[in-house]
């Protein structure tokens, strides 16, 4: 499942190289523009960083595609590959992520990254970045604390999990109403991040809590389908991603058991269903930080189709306006790292997924925050259920 792009830079070679890319890319890009020194808004490159093989590869495809979108369309107004779209695929693995951020911090063209997409990787990622000075967005990385570390590059389009934990909790307490709730995770930086903070907001209806391995590997879930069984719980919480949620739900069926599965963003992809069976996963409860990719606005959700044949996924319309916002920046004349990371402090942007301001720490607005519900249905999509507020 590891592509050798992991094995690319590896060892005592690796240590060596951070340094070292870091100082080339800022020497070039951060202090002065390329090469000829050309003020024009062209001839730079912005780079998607995440998943697009591996496990949990649906989701981080749904950003691609969603950022490339826009990168093509500034592109028929500037001109043909004014701006070229970088790809490194990190298959959401803060294993290989670092690899794969070297390499990526030694393209002398990159202005700003589009990810990474999950916590995990991003905890890797993003201190290579930070020291490269390379500005990045992320579209959907949740996990409170990256937003502690000091970097100055960070920045993060979309609600952290201190509101997106206890609005799935506000949930599940005001809409689904149980006596006993169990509540899991898959010890990822994400999972346990947002099943700490439905934790918290669900108090003493949480009547047991467990572990489940991460990244697909772990296939069988017996001893935690039991617990939950056992347990009376009418509701299970699971801080993870879909791949190991689909499994989960299809055992807890074959089991008996007739409860609802709620989980987070990383949840909210049709490969549960597939993993779980349509059937099984009718009911299926997960939240967002984000609003129904096909009520954003613009041109945007025909857009998508017509460039990709399907219909957009979870975070591509946040995708395409990091996209644009880097976008904005260069056209305004930001074309070195350093004049674009400035230029994201100051931004005030109205997309068609959300309006983006960002605070000193990088992350989005408190007053433009917004987390909603979605529901599977029997054809096993995630539908639009309701919007939950967050204070």
């Amino acid at each position: 499942m590891r592509q050798s792009l992991a094995r690319v830079l590896s060892g005592v070679a690796a240590v060596g190289l951070i340094a070292g890319a870091a100082a080339c890319n800022k020497s070039s890009s951060n202090d002065k523009d390329t090469a000829g020194g050309s003020s024009s808004k062209c001839g730079y490159s912005l780079a998607y960083f995440g998943a697009l093989t591996g496990s949990a590869a649906n989701l981080g495809v749904n950003i691609e595609q969603g950022f490339e979108l826009a990168v093509d369309q500034y592109n028929t107004k500037n001109g043909a590959n004014c701006v070229t779209v970088k790809k490194f695929d990190s298959q959401g693995s803060e294993q290989v992520a670092p690899g794969v951020a070297r390499s990526l911090v030694t393209d002398k063209k990159i202005l700003g990254i589009v990810g990474p997409p999950f916590s995990g990787e991003s905890q890797a990622a993003d201190p290579i970045f930070d020291a490269a000075g390379i500005p990045s967005i992320t579209p959907s990385a949740t996990n409170v604390t990256l937003s502690t570390k000091g970097w100055k590059t960070f920045h993060r389009a979309v609600a952290n999990d201190s509101s997106q934990g206890p609005a799935a909790g506000a949930y599940i307490k005001n809409v689904l109403k149980p006596q006993k709730v169990f509540v899991a995770d898959d010890q990822s930086s994400y999972g346990q991040g947002l099943a700490a903070g439905v934790k918290t907001a669900l108090g003493s209806a949480v009547v047991q809590t467990d572990k489940t391995e991460g990244d697909g590997k772990q296939t069988d879930f017996t001893p935690l389908v039991q617990k939950v069984v056992s347990s009376g719980a009418t509701v299970l919480f699971y801080g993870g991603y879909y791949t190991n949620a689909g499994v989960i739900r299809k055992q807890l069926t074959s089991a008996g058991w007739k409860g609802t599965l709620v989980g987070g963003d990383g949840m909210k992809d049709e490969g549960l269903a597939k993993a779980a069976g349509n059937a099984a996963a009718v009911g299926t409860i997960v939240t967002c930080p984000c609003a129904p990719a096909d009520k954003a606005g613009g041109t945007f959700v025909t857009d998508y189709q017509t460039k990709w044949k399907v219909a957009a996924g979870t975070y591509s319309d946040v995708a395409y306006d990091a996209a644009n916002i880097f976008l904005g920046g260069i056209d305004a004349g930001n074309t070195t790292t350093d004049k674009l990371n400035t230029y994201l402090s100051t931004a005030n942007y109205t997309g068609i997924a959300n309006t983006y301001k960002f605070t000193a720490e990088g992350e989005l607005d408190p007053s433009l925050l917004k987390v909603w519900a979605f529901k599977f249905d029997a054809a096993g999509s995630p539908q639009a259920d309701q919007e939950i507020k967050t204070s």
